[in-house]
């Protein structure tokens, strides 16, 4: 009874996502990624990392989402950050966000899966639950390369069954009206949309 009491007032503070399940958001929660996370272009309050951590915090004030994301980010930076991060945050569940830089830089996307995979396995070992955010490539970088990166986020899933998000900007990477001018980073009114969609992530069985 209590946990669907639990799931009941998620559903009122996190609307409009929907919960098949009753389930429990994680109570701290580390985002490891690049700009896309890092609320690049616009305020930090208005991006999405902010805008979970004021919706975990609105059921309960001793939740938290810390933001470890730095515009530019790679695999390998985030894997060389990630104990000290693990260490002084002691988080519940850890976000890896990460790859595009990689992708966009031509990096060996072999070396890219090595780093997340490691940065998997850090977490894991430490009993931090793990949820990866996947990224799609530009067009003009070609299909090839772009199957490439979705394979390399699917593998990781099924090799150590963590939920995956294949593309976490699907809803809004379309859309120029959500979008920055740069076609790159999303924009303020995107967040949102975006904070949906990673929520669903967490709730995932």
């Amino acid at each position: 009874m209590y946990k669907w009491i639990v799931v009941w007032l998620f559903s009122l503070i996190l609307q409009p996502v929907a919960f098949a399940e009753p389930l429990k958001l994680p109570a701290k929660i580390l985002v490891v990624g690049d700009s896309l996370s890092a609320a690049y272009g616009i305020d930090a309050e208005k991006g999405w990392v902010s805008i979970i951590d004021n919706r975990l915090k609105a059921f309960d004030p001793s939740n938290e989402v810390v933001n470890a994301s730095i515009s530019g980010e790679t695999t390998a930076g985030g894997r060389s950050r990630l104990a000290g991060l693990l260490k002084r945050e002691k988080p519940t569940a850890v976000i890896l966000e990460l790859g595009a830089n990689d992708g966009l830089r031509g990096y060996s996307l072999a070396v890219a899966q090595r780093n997340l995979a490691a940065m998997i396995e850090m977490s894991l070992m430490q009993n931090v639950q793990v949820y990866l955010l996947g990224i799609r490539l530009p067009p003009n970088y070609g299909p090839a390369f772009d199957e490439a990166i979705q394979s390399m986020y699917s593998s990781l899933s099924k090799q150590y069954s963590v939920p995956l998000e294949p593309f976490f900007l699907e809803d809004v990477a379309l859309n120029p009206e959500l979008m920055q001018a740069d076609g790159l980073h999303p924009n303020a009114q995107a967040q949102p949309l975006i904070a949906d969609r990673v929520i669903q992530l967490l709730l995932r069985p």
